[in-house]
């Protein structure tokens, strides 16, 4: 597997009307998606960053486990962290290879409705890790 650099990382909002307060009025954060409090709130423009969000707990259960409550089961996340690779075979490659060795995978490899691929697990820490290929990031 070779990872090309942290593509993303996103703050996982259980109250995304606070996350809005405090990351776009109080931190002054260049996010756009701020129309309604339950929307992805996002930037490309933060230095040092390639794409920062405060993600919605419930868009978060359903990107990973297609419902709205994240499984009673398992930890609420505190964040999301995307690390790419060169392109979208490479993330069923790197999916391959995270299963073999012992790491249960959230979801395989596939593509989002956005165009990006991605597989997905929950590591110990509470964080859903990505192995995405973004293509936009590689213009």
């Amino acid at each position: 597997m070779q990872i090309e650099f942290i593509a993303s990382f996103a703050v996982i909002s259980a109250d995304p009307a606070a996350s809005r307060k405090l990351f776009v009025e109080s931190l002054g954060l260049p996010l756009e998606g701020a129309e309604s409090d339950a929307d992805y709130l996002h930037s490309e423009a933060i230095d040092g960053a390639k794409h920062f969000g405060v993600w919605p707990l419930e868009q978060a259960a359903k990107a990973c486990f297609g419902t709205a409550e994240w499984p009673a089961e398992l930890p609420v996340p505190q964040a999301s962290v995307e690390f790419e690779v060169a392109d979208a075979p490479a993330v069923a490659d790197a999916a391959a290879e995270l299963e073999g060795r012992g790491y249960d995978l959230i979801h395989h490899a596939r593509e989002e409705p956005w165009g990006q691929t991605v597989a997905r697990l929950f590591t110990g820490e509470g964080v859903i890790l990505g192995i995405s290929y973004a293509p936009w990031l590689h213009r």
